[in-house]
């Protein structure tokens, strides 16, 4: 992953777990992502993204391909699973 992450915040209170991320692109733009992991879908989806202070709706694949090489779930799931093991966080097992 060549994003840096700078600052995240982790909200399992709800019934989806919420993240909250702000991210360095390698070119030095801010980037930040709310994602949430979907127990019903079993996958993590974008639900607010702005990069260098532009909303982006929940419009992450064009980050992804250009600048890491990976789709949206692979590069979502990365950082999740750094922000969980930071706060000891499980996800529920649904099956």
């Amino acid at each position: 992953m060549l994003t840096k992450i700078k600052k995240v915040k982790l909200e399992p209170e709800y019934k989806n777990p919420v993240y909250k991320v702000k991210l360095e692109s390698p070119k030095g733009k801010e980037l930040y992502i709310k994602f949430d992991f979907t127990y019903s879908m079993n996958r993590y989806m974008p639900l607010e993204v702005h990069y260098d202070g532009e909303d982006k709706g929940a419009k992450l694949a064009w980050y992804t391909n250009e600048v890491e090489k990976m789709n949206v779930e692979d590069f979502l799931e990365a950082i999740a699973k750094k922000i969980n093991k930071k706060y000891n966080f499980e996800l529920k097992n649904t099956l």
